[in-house]
């Protein structure tokens, strides 16, 4: 994780290069290629944003109401 790098941008990156790496093992061999490997990393940092943003957003509304409810 870099110096000037937040907390949740480095686990972001983390996530987005184990779900990379994950996907990229699973492509077939025959479709290993540059452009291949260039749109799954896309893919896997899009999709690693849009989780987690959704989990905290879920998260801190379940806090929110928990805290109204106390």
């Amino acid at each position: 994780m870099d110096s000037k790098q937040t907390i949740l941008e480095g686990i972001i990156e983390d996530v987005a290069t184990d779900l990379y790496n994950k996907w990229s093992v699973a492509l077939p061999e025959d479709e290993k290629n540059e452009e291949s490997f260039k749109a799954l990393s896309k893919n896997a940092q899009e999709v690693t944003l849009f989780v987690i943003q959704n989990f905290m957003t879920k998260f801190n509304s379940a806090a929110e109401e928990l805290k109204n409810n106390s």
